[in-house]
């Protein structure tokens, strides 16, 4: 049977389910964590100590914890970062109910969430793979589909879920998360066991990061598929520290208006979610890749010239559909090229490189504004992307792409784990 007829697992539906769940809880506390800040604050470093703990687990510990989650079961993981989360959440929100909350308790609090989404993010990216036998057809529809639930939930249903669920009280979107996380945690332990690779030679924690760092910068299709979102976060963010006051300024849009701005960008999202597996099928994978990173920057262009609303919500809306394809086709193809006991090491760095560009893109954004105009960051990061298209369209050609999935094939078929590639602290270049 081709790969193109042949079902998801049953299994995929529960991690679907579980990773639904999950992201609607993300995107409650996304919207309301901030908000339970500003009841305590009106600092704004104090309030972006709060934003920022939560990315710096990346940050510290991205490549380690790649490499701990190749040691360990990653179901096992997954369950257990869940069930960690849920009962963290319990704690500010025993301390709301006690008025007791702080700032530092909130940062604190988010920086072990992102802890525990570093784990349980690079987890799951592992054990996708094992589970539909790195099959890159059913990779991508199993990514479209996880990547169109995790949009919904996080981006549409779950931050006014939030803003409401506070109304109630500040312990309310705090444990409607915990109860998210624990379902998830559930779910996932019904998910079926996979074998866990183990490298031949036992080396220390550091040597093992370090070769898959490593195997991801060594490896020029592997390097390409992380320089699109790393170049990309710098880009975005450079956009999304400046939107707001863009809008208000450039294009005349009140809070309301700013929100429905928002949602076009994120129902473009979901749009090339849902179409990126009829994009790889047409075009090629490589192909593909190349012109969603294109059309990603003309939209913010055309974005950066918009005289009106009009323009520029459907410029988003396409900004949004290239970004949601690219988030399906770019991972997919890893998780079917890259060998079983390396995926948690290649995945995380590929995920650090794009969390370490993004302040380097909010300084940029700010910097560019103050200095020249507030359309300058905006330009400055359609260049950015276009030149990035430019520079990486060969790294993520259709035919370093093929060429990447005989060998994964070769090794080791698409209906078996992926064998050991020849040496931890190499990876070969397809060309």
């Amino acid at each position: 049977m081709t790969s193109s007829a042949r079902k998801l697992p049953i299994g995929f539906g529960r991690l679907w389910t579980a990773q639904t769940i999950s992201s609607l809880g993300d995107g409650i506390t996304h919207a309301a964590l901030p908000l339970i800040a500003l009841t305590l604050t009106r600092d704004p470093m104090a309030l972006a100590v709060v934003t920022a703990a939560g990315t710096l687990p990346w940050l510290l510990f991205g490549v380690l914890g790649g490499a701990l989650v190749d040691r360990w079961d990653r179901r096992r993981t997954m369950w257990v970062a869940d069930t960690a989360r849920a009962v963290l959440l319990a704690i500010p929100a025993a301390a709301a109910v006690l008025d007791v909350l702080s700032i530092p308790l909130l940062a604190a609090v988010a920086f072990l969430l992102g802890l525990g989404g570093l784990f349980f993010d690079t987890a799951a990216t592992a054990y996708l793979p094992d589970l539909l036998q790195r099959d890159p057809t059913l990779l991508e529809r199993a990514n479209s589909r996880l990547r169109g639930a995790q949009t919904a939930m996080s981006g549409f249903a779950g931050p006014p879920a939030g803003s409401a669920l506070l109304a109630l009280g500040r312990a309310v979107p705090l444990l409607t998360d915990a109860v998210s996380f624990m379902l998830s945690a559930l779910l996932v332990r019904t998910l079926p066991a996979m074998p866990r690779p183990v490298p031949e030679v036992r080396e220390s924690l550091i040597r093992q990061a370090r070769a898959g760092a490593s195997y991801v910068f060594r490896d020029r299709l592997l390097l390409g598929l992380a320089l699109r979102p790393a170049v990309g976060n710098i880009a975005f963010l450079a956009v999304e520290t400046v939107l707001a006051l863009f809008a208000h300024d450039r294009l005349g849009i009140d809070t309301y208006g700013f929100g429905l701005l928002l949602t076009a960008e994120a129902t473009g999202g979901l749009l090339g979610a849902g179409i990126a597996s009829y994009l790889g099928r047409r075009l090629g994978t490589g192909t593909a890749l190349t012109c969603t990173a294109a059309l990603e920057g003309l939209a913010i262009l055309a974005l950066a010239a918009a005289p009106n609303p009009y323009v520029a919500g459907p410029a988003l809306a396409v900004c949004g559909a290239g970004m949601g394809a690219t988030m399906v086709l770019g991972p997919s193809l890893r998780q079917a090229i890259v060998p079983a006991h390396l995926m948690g090491r290649v995945a995380s760095t590929s995920r650090m490189l794009a969390m370490c560009a993004a302040p380097i893109g909010a300084f940029l954004g700010g910097w560019l504004a103050t200095t020249y105009d507030i359309r300058t960051p905006l330009y400055a990061a359609a260049g950015l992307l276009l030149a990035m298209t430019a520079v990486t369209a060969s790294m993520t050609s259709n035919r370093r792409v093929e060429a990447a999935l005989r060998a994964a094939a070769a090794a080791g078929g698409p209906d078996r784990p992926a064998a050991k590639a020849p040496a931890e602290e190499s990876a070969p270049d397809p060309l």
